[in-house]
């Protein structure tokens, strides 16, 4: 399948704002010149149908371009933003890069690989674009996901709303894919940042008129310590989606009384199956219906499983990790009500203390609720006698002593929480707790 889909917004209205980035604003006229361009680049360089390439980017206009001239080839796009920097040499290995695409400098060079896998074979087969995109590691080895790009275009072939919307995630994040086909299908603006500090976002917000603010919980709760009311316009916004995590629920009910006017939707996807279609109860609640045509979405064992037609073929670098009948065991934990669920976390995180479960997330959303903390991340360490211990690292808004703390937090948990989920282990850091991509990063690993 071709990227037609997504080519259509290039259509509605050639006047209008594609990208923003810092060289300015670009109309769809200018991204489809610039397609162009990069389309005889890729021709005359000798960049074959089928060829494995990275593009070596952030997002911008030339990105943007370039990601797409090459769909049309058709090539497979192994995207590499400036989050996969220390990964690079490896990734480039894994994915058995044959062309290296550095759009900003208008590099195009040959690596003399040769991408020999099943998948790509079997997506030169179908005469489909292909896009390779590395899981975040957070519950172990990093993984090379290989998709048929043309699928995941296909899910845009419907219109939908017109956005101004703020880039949050990069093109090797399904997120960040996933905004920029949405955006460019419906003939709406892609605002992108070039640094992801909240002042910065909510200045971008202001100037540009953002209505969409796609993003995390880790983000939304910096941007509620940032936000200065004397300086921050926000009131284009129209709403804020949030993934990759879970939502403590004293953020969100903070984030709705910072935008009253705005909705709140809370999304889910992995790299392995896409972004679902999504609906929350409400703008305060956790609840949330995921699936949507082209999804089937099960609960078996408190466990999320989820079979797609947009998912994966498979892993470059590990075993397939689909059932016989074709669904993904997600490794989140949720409760259900009724066609409603609320992801818990991730079972891999889930802390058994002498038997009990306590997920790191309810022990988070009771410390963020103390006055003197700006941000904390929970986790379990093994212990002889009761299997784990929940251990908490905390960041403060302000110097407090140390032992002083410790005593404070604990009596404020004990007061909120069983005391099996009171942490038995208090440090103090000064260090941030989430990786590039904005996401609570529990183990060394994540990218």
């Amino acid at each position: 399948m071709s990227v037609e889909a997504v080519l259509r917004g290039l259509r509605i209205d050639p006047a209008a704002d594609a990208v923003i980035d810092r060289h300015g604003a670009h109309s769809y006229q200018a991204l489809k010149q610039r397609i162009d361009l990069w389309r005889d680049r890729i021709v005359e360089a000798g960049v074959e149908p089928h060829a494995v390439v990275s593009v070596e980017s952030d997002y911008g206009l030339d990105c943007v371009a370039a990601l797409l001239a090459l769909a049309e080839r058709p090539a497979t796009l192994v995207p590499l933003s400036h989050d996969s920097e220390r990964h690079k040499t490896g990734f480039l290995e894994t994915a058995e890069v044959t062309w290296r695409v550095q759009p900003s400098a208008g590099i195009l060079e040959r690596t003399g690989r040769a991408g020999s896998h099943q998948y790509y074979r079997e997506l030169e087969r179908r005469g489909s674009p292909g896009l390779v995109l590395f899981t975040s590691g957070s519950t172990g080895r990093i993984k090379a996901a290989v998709h048929d790009f043309g699928r995941i275009c296909a899910k845009f072939a419907v219109p939908k709303k017109c956005l101004r919307t703020l880039v949050f995630l990069q093109p090797d994040h399904i997120g960040g894919i996933n905004t920029l086909l949405y955006t460019l299908s419906n003939g709406g603006t892609l605002v992108l940042p070039e640094r992801r500090q909240p002042g910065y976002v909510c200045d971008l917000i202001a100037r540009h008129r953002v209505e969409l603010l796609p993003t995390s919980p880790t983000f939304l709760k910096m941007l509620l310590l940032a936000f200065d009311r004397d300086r921050h316009d926000l009131a284009s916004l129209k709403l804020v989606t949030y993934g990759t995590e879970p939502m403590p629920e004293s953020t969100l009910r903070s984030v709705k009384e910072l935008l009253p006017h705005v909705r709140l939707q809370q999304t889910y996807g992995l790299t392995e199956v896409g972004i679902l279609r999504s609906q929350s109860r409400d703008d305060e609640s956790l609840w949330v219906r995921v699936g949507g045509e082209g999804f089937d979405v099960k609960v078996q064992d408190g466990r999320l499983f989820i079979k797609a037609e947009s998912a994966m073929l498979g892993y470059l670098n590990a075993p397939s990790p689909f059932t016989e009948d074709g669904y993904l065991d997600t490794g989140d934990s949720v409760e259900v009500e009724g066609d409603w669920v609320r992801i818990l976390g991730r079972t891999s995180e889930i802390i058994n203390v002498g038997g009990n479960k306590v997920y790191p997330v309810e022990v988070e959303d009771v410390i963020l609720q103390m006055p003197e903390v700006d941000d904390v991340l929970v986790r379990g360490e093994g212990h002889p006698l009761v299997g784990q211990i929940v251990v908490a690292q905390v960041r403060l808004q302000r110097p407090v002593p140390p032992a002083e703390f410790k005593v404070l937090l604990r009596q404020f948990c004990s007061e909120r929480l069983p005391m099996f989920k009171v942490p038995s282990r208090i440090t103090v850091s000064d260090q941030p707790f989430y990786g590039a991509r904005y996401k609570k990063q529990r183990s060394g690993l994540a990218v």
